[in-house]
């Protein structure tokens, strides 16, 4: 079987395009990056991507090894789509926590006084609202892309 029939191929693929455009939308509400240079803002933006996107492939390990199958993407459950966001939602929770308090200008962010907390949680609004709709979405998109695999998985 071909790489781009694999799960984990379409999940790193959906997550990159899902999450590069929300990263852009998010400028604003982060301290300094309305302020950035174009060349600076769209890198970290890609950073912050390319860690999304594992982000998401981790996530969508853990439901795969509670369904005990890594297909479980092309016909998800309530359950199972339910599990892959709150993974995403529970791992951006503790990166954003050591983010914000972090010393470092490579591995740290600072939220503007713009950017919504979640109460209980102490993450930014955007950030958790990320990992509740991208996730699902990007669970339908690759569904669709795999589609053609349906009648030879579980």
């Amino acid at each position: 079987m071909k790489i781009i029939d694999q799960p984990e191929f379409n999940v790193a693929v959906f997550a990159f395009l899902l999450n590069y455009p929300w990263e852009f939308l998010q400028v604003p509400l982060y301290l300094g990056m309305a302020e950035a240079s174009h060349w600076e803002a769209i890198k970290t933006c890609t950073r912050a991507t390319f860690g999304d996107a594992l982000i998401m492939l981790v996530s969508f390990w853990i439901v795969a090894a509670a369904a005990r199958t890594r297909w479980w993407v092309l016909s998800p459950s309530a359950r199972q789509l339910v599990g892959f966001a709150a993974a995403g939602v529970v791992i951006t929770v503790i990166i954003e926590h050591f983010a914000v308090r972090s010393e470092s200008d490579v591995w740290g962010w600072r939220y503007a006084p713009a950017m919504p907390i979640v109460p209980l949680l102490g993450a930014g609004l955007t950030p958790v609202l990320q990992w509740v709709v991208l996730p699902p979405l990007a669970a339908w998109f690759v569904g669709r892309q795999l589609g053609h695999l349906r009648p030879n998985r579980p």
